[in-house]
């Protein structure tokens, strides 16, 4: 026992060590990531600022900073709550059915011979070209904005998620159904965790695209919203105000695509610790 507690003791200060060392490398990794910006950042407003580009057309950083302030202490939060709420909705959607889709195509090649002309038709369809029309179907309102954006998520989830299914490794399928796995066992417990890599992929580019959409949508039909903004600021000659937006759409693009990558993390690391467990048992 003194022996066993002496030794946990020397091991102590390695492994504090060992997790200090893990904490400033990951500190370091996120640090190079903002070198880029913050070059780009100095560069702009040293260029601006001696003239060679003029403010009326690209207004320094500082002037985007002090822009998004007094925006903060008025109408931007509405703005933001109000692309947040379409984006949120629309991706839920669109997502959703990419992955009923993907399961289905990805299991069936008869659903495939069905569905993939069309779904490989519709996806060449530019986001503008759907605007016209869904105002026509749906009118100006919140309906026809969530649609678009749901649009726009569908395709690179469906896609992502027909490869990642499709590039399972068949023996695992013939692993499950020899030991006698219902269809939705032999999802939850093997196609799921295989595929897992590529729907978050899928995800990720999914939500991508849905803030692309969005704006698309509030740029042409919209009163409030981050593309509203956009607008706004062309109309009224406010580069300040079109780069701000920019500037918070880049953010709010960063963070969701940086929340999906946490869970993607997360999902991954239930796994494997599930599949060490399933082995051990």
């Amino acid at each position: 026992m003194n022996s066993a507690r002496k030794t946990l003791n020397r091991a102590q200060p390695a492994l504090s060590t060992t997790l200090k060392r893990g904490v400033w490398d990951r500190y370091k990794t996120s640090t190079k990531g903002l070198v880029l910006p913050a070059l780009i950042v100095v560069l702009l407003e040293f260029v601006v600022r001696i003239g060679w580009l003029p403010s009326y057309q690209m207004p320094a950083p500082s002037e985007i900073v002090l822009t998004l302030c007094d925006l903060a202490d008025g109408a931007l939060w509405k703005h933001i709550s109000a692309s947040l709420l379409r984006v949120l909705s629309g991706f839920a959607i669109g997502a959703s059915l990419a992955l009923v889709f993907a399961a289905w195509v990805g299991l069936s090649r008869e659903a495939e011979a069905y569905l993939e002309p069309t779904f490989a038709g519709l996806r060449s369809i530019p986001s503008l070209a759907w605007v016209p029309l869904l105002l026509l179907w749906l009118g100006i309102g919140e309906t026809s904005k969530i649609v678009l954006i749901a649009i726009g998520a569908f395709f690179p989830v469906y896609l992502n998620g027909v490869a990642a299914i499709r590039g399972i490794d068949r023996k695992l399928v013939e692993v499950g159904q020899m030991y006698g796995f219902s269809r939705y066992r032999l999802t939850r417990r093997i196609l799921l965790p295989a595929a897992l890599p590529g729907l978050f992929t899928g995800l990720r580019s999914g939500m991508s695209l849905a803030w692309m959409f969005l704006v698309a949508a509030e740029l042409i039909a919209a009163t409030k919203g981050l593309g509203y903004l956009l607008s706004d600021g062309r109309e009224t000659s406010r580069p300040d105000i079109v780069l701000a937006a920019i500037v918070v759409l880049a953010t709010l693009g960063k963070l969701s695509d940086g929340l999906l990558a946490g869970l993607e993390k997360r999902f991954l690391s239930w796994r494997d610790a599930f599949n060490g467990q399933s082995r051990e048992g």
